[in-house]
């Protein structure tokens, strides 16, 4: 790779979930110490699998990877940091204040932005004490602070006294406030960021539209901010070897068709590509073959589907979640793994039978509601959260509460905190609350939803109040009632959408834990773009399909309680015949007896 020509002392890797950013990380961590440079790799994912890509047992300090002299490695906790760093706001006050003092400041310290901030107060000390790296000559990010952590932090007058004397609940400052005797430290840190002689930002994509928008959309984010010093890599970039193989050729044209469509804002930046890898991710020498390539060992096709029996297909869900006759069905999952087109799927499947369904998205492009509009039934009514007119509607109705008895200096300090991109995070969750309660008179299939974070801070009255309606007149119904309808497993239906890979895999039992510590079980877990179900002769693919079955192991045997799985298909699934394809792959496939590759077995993108 190009890339490695004069590489920064920092590097961050950064991008969706899914598109390779631990694999690219250690492999270029392994290649610079390789070339004798001291090297430090640090993960802050939650589920950050590291240890498994590096075969070493890593913790919270500096650990040395065995087979790679120069190379250390460490994991930052941001849930462990971001429980300290709420201690450490609320210890000193524990025999201060009576109980349900405590219990609110502790509420208040429980949200996403605070563990954002944690995580950026553990970044911030490895960049901004120098002292901490002198030993290394490269530092490594996996998992980089975001436009929307970075944004927290710039906010000039939240700094000052109003943090000291704001009482209108707002809702980044109770988080930002322990912040407050280090701003310096993240000032500087921010701007370290931004030097293009130090730092390099590594925007990671996969060869595919809503990878290369999501990355685009980072990429301004973080410009507006300064951060310009960026670089592009695309990551598993597939070249068919073998024309005889209608799958690998597809693929193929579905990246050049994607890449050829690459957004103007990413058009500017160095780029490198990376061709997908026929080895998984784990141990050194995969590694080591990402960057200086390698024989592939081609395993057959029966080695691969032996004793493997595969979950059914997407419509055998369909008959249960029509019994109750209303309710709601979330696609959750992080982006990328396909949540809008299995919420479409299911939604024209319920139309279909004849009841009355609301399909929502939150996706920029509503590519896949505006194909479903021209083929529309009568009974299916689709829509779209719009992050940006539901901030500026809930922001309106802060400013005339909350700010309402405010002098001019209040309000302008208020309005200030409104633009936090935790307001936006408020905002659409509110709107989400009240398409929830639509689901009392019809079936309403959302393919967005509350992360697990913001969901645990639900779990309490006053959190209702402070974090939702924000001392608005009143809590409303809808908001209220929110948590209850999630938890009433008839009334919702909770689908964990995931790839057959290593990190998609482990976000999504991530997702399932906080779910489950907020009261809400999963419903089933849908396994999307599988390779196993197909029959393949390219050597690539082969291994890929290889690789994937212990992570339909670990989904079927571990995670879920009720499986299914979609594979990739070779056209993507847009307008309503190709759905209703996806819908028709209702049973399991004993891969003893391999099938014979039918396009009835379909895919999703999203």
């Amino acid at each position: 790779m190009d890339f490695f020509t004069q590489p920064t002392r920092i590097l961050f890797f950064t991008g969706k979930g899914g598109v390779g950013k631990t694999s690219l990380a250690c492999a270029t961590a392994v290649t610079l110490a390789d070339r004798g440079k001291r090297v430090l790799l640090v993960s802050t994912d939650p589920a950050s699998n590291l240890d498994e890509v590096l075969g070493v047992s890593l913790g919270h300090h500096p650990t040395a990877v065995p087979g790679v002299p120069g190379l250390s490695g460490m994991n930052l906790d941001p849930q462990a940091s971001a429980a300290e760093y709420r201690e450490k706001m609320v210890g000193p006050y524990r025999t201060l204040l009576p109980a349900t003092a405590i219990a609110s400041m502790e509420e208040q310290f429980s949200g996403s932005c605070t563990v954002e901030i944690a995580a950026f107060d553990e970044f911030s000390r490895l960049l901004g004490d120098r002292t901490r790296t002198a030993e290394f000559d490269h530092v490594i990010f996996d998992t980089a602070p975001t436009g929307h952590t970075l944004r927290l932090l710039t906010l000039p007058s939240a700094w000052s006294t109003f943090m000291a004397k704001n009482t209108t609940g707002t809702s980044c400052l109770g988080p930002l406030a322990g912040l407050q005797p280090q701003q310096q430290l993240y000032q500087d840190t921010v701007q370290s960021l931004s030097d293009a002689s130090l730092t390099t930002l590594i925007l990671v994509a996969r060869p595919e539209l809503t990878a290369l928008r999501e990355a685009a959309r980072t990429s301004g984010e973080l410009a507006a901010l300064g951060v310009r010093n960026q670089h592009l890599i695309v990551n598993g970039l597939f070249i068919a070897t073998e024309p005889r193989d209608p799958i690998a050729v597809a693929m193929q044209e579905r990246g050049e068709q994607a890449l050829a469509a690459i957004p103007a804002e990413l058009l500017s930046l160095p780029q490198t590509r990376v061709r997908l890898s026929a080895r998984g991710v784990s141990g050194l020498a995969s590694l080591r073959a990402m960057i200086s390539g390698g024989e592939i060992s081609t395993p057959s096709q029966d080695d691969i589907l032996a004793s493997l029996t595969l979950p059914p297909g997407l419509g055998s869900l369909i008959d249960d979640l029509a019994a109750p006759g209303h309710g709601v069905i979330l696609a959750m999952g992080k982006g990328g793994v396909g949540k809008t087109t299995v919420a479409a799927a299911i939604a024209i499947a319920l139309a279909e039978r004849g009841y009355r369904v609301h399909l929502s998205t939150t996706d920029p492009a509503a590519h896949i509601a505006a194909a479903i509009a021209e083929n529309a039934l009568p009974n299916l009514q689709v829509g779209r959260i719009d992050p940006r007119a539901e901030t500026l509607r809930y922001s309106a109705e802060v400013m005339s509460t909350a700010g309402g008895g405010l002098d001019e200096a209040g309000k302008s300090l208020l309005a200030e905190d409104l633009r936090s991109p935790c307001t936006e995070e408020i905002a659409v969750f509110r709107a989400f609350a009240q398409m929830v309660a639509e689901g009392e008179q019809c079936f309403v299939v959302l393919d967005t939803a509350p992360t697990g974070h913001t969901i645990l801070l639900l779990d309490s009255a006053l959190a209702y109040h402070r974090e939702v309606t924000r001392q608005t007149t009143a809590m409303p119904e809808p908001v209220a009632r929110l948590l209850p309808r999630l938890r009433d497993r008839q009334f919702s239906r909770v689908l964990i959408v995931t790839l057959p890979e290593a990190t998609p895999v482990h976000e999504a039992a991530q997702l399932q834990s906080d779910l489950r510590r907020a009261g809400i079980e999963p419903y089933a877990w849908v396994i999307n773009q599988s390779l196993s179900p197909l029959v393949l002769s390219d050597p690539v693919l082969l291994a890929k399909q290889r690789q994937e079955r212990q992570y339909l192991e670990e989904v079927v045997q571990q995670q879920a309680t009720r499986t299914v799985l979609i594979s990739w298909q070779q056209d993507p699934p847009v307008g309503r015949k190709a759905i209703d394809v996806l819908l028709q792959n209702s049973g399991g496939l004993d891969l003893g007896h391999p099938p014979s590759l039918n396009p009835v077995v379909i895919g999703v993108i999203e």
